[in-house]
């Protein structure tokens, strides 16, 4: 990989973990309000710690050791890096089912946004969708058809791939839907939980949420060192947003919008590529740019109109 496609991919990835945790920042935010001084700063230096190496470090090393498991611990943090063409070999051949399984989730998680989740509409048709939002369940289900047939085709655990990735999906979904409930509780004025029994409900729906991102980095590269890099750089920006800038994020009325399109354009990549066609590196940051900065620009616009 050039030089210069490590950059952009950095870039993309940082910005992409930015946009895809929003909504995990605003819970931070919320929270953190309820805790004192001293929890709340355990929580953005230890708490960082945890969410770049641990989480976001950890999580892409095991996904990709699992799926190639005869590179072993090193090799699977170094594969991208080798001149060993028995390496390349082994993740040219492996890598297809780590994306099909990721693009499956993302295409899901997507569809669920268009479909089920409120919104500002940002494009016309969204408006369409939501009104039409008990249709999720059998468009998704029909895409998962589609894709296993002709998987089945190709490849059997292709196909086994896939059903991982909707697995996936609708296991986080279920902890993400506790954590909205949970939050709820969190911020009513009878809740009596520690600062400490905060911190740690935090780091759990912090571990929940970075999933998306982090199946998400595989479309932009298979290097690990790169998903820490770009991955740990946004979680940074995200934790410096949420202490100080949280409530002019929030002004920025499509920022959702353009992670969501975002997440669905990469996961018909990671299908794709699944597929074997083959998808240039630098493809997937420029997507991501394009897409986040035409809904920054139309949440600016809207945001200008109202002052």
């Amino acid at each position: 990989m050039q030089i210069g496609t490590m950059i952009l991919t950095v870039l993309g990835l940082c910005l992409f973990e930015i946009i895809s945790s929003i909504d995990n920042a605003v819970i931070n935010a919320e929270v953190l309000g309820t805790m004192g001084k001293t929890g709340r700063r355990w929580f953005l230096t230890w708490g960082f710690f945890f969410a770049v190496f641990v989480v976001r470090g950890l999580l892409p090393w095991i996904i990709v050791w699992a799926t190639v498991p005869s590179l072993g611990p090193i090799g699977a943090f170094t594969a991208t890096f080798s001149n060993d063409p028995s390496i390349h070999n082994a993740i040219e051949s492996s890598s297809p089912i780590l994306l099909m399984g990721g693009g499956i989730f993302l295409i899901f998680l997507f569809f669920h946004w268009l479909f089920l989740e409120p919104k500002n509409f940002g494009l016309r048709g969204e408006r369409f969708f939501q009104k039409n939002g008990v249709w999720f369940f059998a468009v998704v289900s029909i895409i998962l058809s589609i894709v296993v047939w002709n998987t089945l085709k190709i490849n059997s655990m292709l196909a086994f791939g896939a059903i991982i990735g909707s697995t996936a999906f609708f296991i986080t979904h279920g902890f993400k839907e506790n954590a909205e409930r949970s939050e709820k509780k969190l911020l009513s004025g009878d809740n009596k939980m520690s600062d400490l029994s905060k911190i740690l409900y935090l780091e759990i729906i912090d571990t929940t949420f970075s999933i998306d991102g982090v199946l998400g980095a595989f479309a932009f590269t298979l290097s690990i060192p790169l998903i820490i890099i770009g991955n740990g750089l946004g979680a940074f920006v995200l934790r410096r947003l949420t202490m100080h800038n949280i409530d002019r994020i929030k002004m920025y009325a499509y920022l959702k919008n353009g992670a969501m399109y975002s997440i669905g354009a990469l996961g018909i990549i990671m299908i794709a590529d699944g597929f074997g066609i083959h998808i240039p590196a630098y493809i997937s940051p420029i997507i991501t740019f394009v897409i986040i900065g035409y809904f920054f620009w139309k949440s600016k616009i809207a945001l200008n109109t109202k002052i």
